[in-house]
């Protein structure tokens, strides 16, 4: 090649070198202008692609959540916006291949009826008995004589001896009394013992000084109740006024049990429910006793209620102070149940994700209620039979997200917290108002996968006329209906974004 280069003159390697890049300009042409028509084929195939009947607005793959009025590039990537066709909400929504169902471990459970027996665990301390309260005063003015060497927080017996207490004035009036006696005069006797017993003296010390014949003013203070000697003020020596208070004594049989329950759970509890306590004193016993108050306000640091309970303690096991484990047991009833796994918390909702046909699954809000036993109570949004997946589901949600997939409302699921089985079923789509009659609409709508309906146009039954008021033919609604013998019959109707 080089040999037969060199023999050549410098005109014709000229003319060699012009004809090469001819030709090479040439083909390079030719490829440009093939790739330019593939291309504008390839964008007219998307174009026809994704051509909807009805666009209800266009967004960014990437941030679904942001929608927008007409197509144009989007402001957060450097892509175009895609459409969002009508109809596509009432579709089976996330679509996985059934043969990757088993590979990303998914599993679904039946939502069914059953009955939540929850049995919730708080704890508790004991503390003293406030009904059972006892103030000591004297009825007379005087002056401590003794005090039987008590202390506060003793626990002593319904009238043991507190304090003996000297009340100088008791003396002239019991002996007046004495002088009455002995002159006979049965009237003027009656009168006296009327003005010891306005004096402060009881009747027993009445009737002993009449009796004996001695004046008594000594009087020896005791215990009204049994209990513990919360407070005490009083001491030998010492002077006390009429009705000053020597010492306070608290019951604790019953004892009381004061449980911290949380705030969420507060209708769960009412007054005369039963509870059970284990104490860290007697681990192998159980104490149970009825509610008896619900207190009305919550503790701000910790969200939670104090409830009451009350609990026998005849022998005086259980102090004030011992810390408890309670259980206390709701009313059960029936309720539509799901697995709690199932359920995603994002904070704005609570969802599930429902499959809908093969390899078809659609995220629903939902209303729960109460949980136990790896059961969570659901009040609204899903309906007996629903089958929602407990493994995997987050992995769904995420795609549902990164799509653009709207979340199922409440209102197009049948009704969980009314329904039971009795109930008509309720079934839900989207659709645009055609026209609007006296006592009927006609919608043109999408799937409704659990009636095998495909999408179409028809005209249902309304309840009321107020049920169309402020609606009109165009708009784009979400509705609810029920299937009667005298045809399909609207329950809810709104208006689409609402």
């Amino acid at each position: 090649m080089g040999a037969a280069w060199d023999r050549l003159s410098p005109r014709q390697k000229s003319w060699m070198m012009a004809g090469t890049v001819a030709l090479i300009s040439l083909a390079a042409g030719y490829g440009l202008s093939q790739l330019g028509e593939g291309q504008g084929g390839a964008s007219d195939a998307g174009g026809s692609a994704t051509e909807c009947e009805e666009v209800l607005y266009w967004y960014d793959p990437m941030v679904p959540g942001q929608h927008f009025d007409e197509p144009g590039k989007s402001p957060f990537m450097d892509m175009q916006l895609v459409p969002k066709c009508a109809g596509e909400e009432a579709t089976a929504g996330v679509r996985i291949d059934p043969g990757l169902v088993q590979n990303f471990g998914i599993r679904t459970t039946e939502a069914e009826y059953g009955v939540l027996e929850p049995e919730i665990t708080v704890t508790g301390v004991l503390a003293y008995n406030e009904r059972d309260v006892a103030i000591v005063q004297p009825r007379a003015g005087g002056y401590v004589q003794r005090t039987y060497g008590r202390a506060p927080d003793d626990v002593v017996g319904r009238g043991a001896p507190l304090a003996d207490i000297l009340v100088p004035e008791w003396g002239g009036a019991q002996q007046e009394y004495l002088a009455v006696l002995n002159s006979g005069d049965e009237e003027l006797a009656q009168a006296m013992r009327e003005r010891m017993r306005l004096l402060g003296m009881p009747p027993g010390l009445i009737s002993s000084v009449g009796r004996n014949g001695r004046p008594q003013s000594t009087i020896t203070v005791t215990a009204p109740i049994g209990g513990a000697i919360t407070s005490l003020g009083v001491r030998p020596g010492m002077t006390v006024m009429a009705g000053q208070t020597l010492a306070e004594i608290t019951g604790f049989s019953p004892i009381w049990l004061e449980a911290a329950v949380p705030e969420r759970q507060a209708a769960t509890v009412r007054v005369g429910q039963p509870v059970s306590a284990t104490l860290t004193a007697f681990p192998e016993e159980r104490f149970s006793g009825p509610i008896i108050a619900i207190l009305p306000s919550a503790q701000d640091a910790s969200r939670t209620i104090t409830v009451r309970a009350q609990l026998p303690n005849a022998s005086g096991r259980l102090k004030p102070g011992m810390f408890a484990q309670v259980s206390l047991t709701p009313d059960t009833r029936r309720a539509l149940l799901v697995p709690s796994e199932a359920v995603i918390r994002t904070g704005r909702r609570t969802i599930v994700m429902v499959k809908q046909d093969e390899g078809g699954f659609m995220p629903a809000e939902v209303r729960i209620g109460r949980e136990a036993g790896g059961r969570t109570e659901v009040l609204a949004g899903l309906s007996a039979g629903d089958q929602v997946v407990t493994s995997g589901q987050f992995l769904l949600d995420s795609e549902a997200s990164l799509t653009g997939l709207d979340v199922r409302p409440i209102d197009q699921a049948d009704d969980a917290s009314t329904g039971g089985e009795d109930a008509p079923a309720t079934f839900g789509a989207t659709g645009t108002i055609q026209s609007i009659a006296n006592g009927s609409v006609t919608l043109r709508h999408g799937p409704v996968p659990r009636l095998d309906w495909p999408a179409m146009t028809m005209t249902f039954r309304t309840k009321s006329a107020a049920q169309m008021r402020g609606l009109e033919t165009g708009d784009r609604v979400r509705f609810t209906f029920t299937q009667q013998d005298a045809g399909p019959r609207i329950e809810s109707i709104t208006r689409a974004g609402q």
